[in-house]
């Protein structure tokens, strides 16, 4: 049986996009023949490992809730502060699903991201373990996986790091998970980055 059954998907999407020019999370992809906005193409993946989403968003971001409307399965966090960094988004994503077991923490600017690099570090955290990661490479990509034992301080981040100095500390405890893919590593930041995600 699963140590930990009750996982959670929190996907950050409250940035502010400033090296894209725009709002980049609202850009049209055509990625393997369909196209949607680069949101879309990022959510629909954690739906298919996940029941239900916790996407983290600025407060007042109607443009976003209406690409995603037909995502019956998105739970909206308006994370106040979250024009302070990420660390206060994902602080707001794990507060709104405190009683979770343990947090696959992902980012919306990915799209190329693959349903089974999410699934693995979901499974990982339900058999026990306290954190995890894909590597490619041996570079760490996305998502990462909190177990319970982080909950505070996951709880009290605040600024741009977000979690990575909880990963790099506590490197001993962190379960690696060895990928092909290079979704694990490909975010979007400027507009360059969007001829790269055919390439994936």
């Amino acid at each position: 049986l699963p140590e930990a059954g009750n996982i959670a998907a929190v996907v950050l999407a409250a940035g502010r996009a400033t090296r894209f020019g725009s709002d980049k999370l609202l850009q049209p992809l055509t990625l393997d023949g369909c196209t949607a906005t680069m949101a879309v193409h990022s959510v629909r993946p954690w739906l298919e490992v996940f029941d239900a989403l916790t996407l983290v968003v600025r407060p007042g971001d109607h443009a976003l809730r209406a690409a995603l409307s037909g995502m019956a399965a998105i739970r909206w966090v308006e994370a106040e502060k979250s024009g302070l960094g990420m660390g206060h988004s994902l602080a707001a994503g794990v507060a709104a699903t405190a009683d979770a077991d343990g947090w696959v923490i992902g980012l919306a600017d990915m799209p190329r991201l693959p349903v089974a690099v999410i699934a693995q570090v979901r499974d990982a955290l339900r058999r026990g373990a306290a954190l995890v990661a894909p590597f490619q490479q041996g570079r760490r990509g996305h998502p990462v996986g909190f177990g319970r034992s982080y909950a505070d301080e996951l709880l009290a981040l605040s600024g741009d790091a977000g979690a990575r100095h909880v990963l790099e500390r506590d490197a001993e405890r962190l379960t690696r998970i060895a990928v092909q893919h290079a979704g694990v590593l490909v975010d979007v930041d400027q507009p360059s980055d969007i001829g790269k995600l055919n390439d994936i």
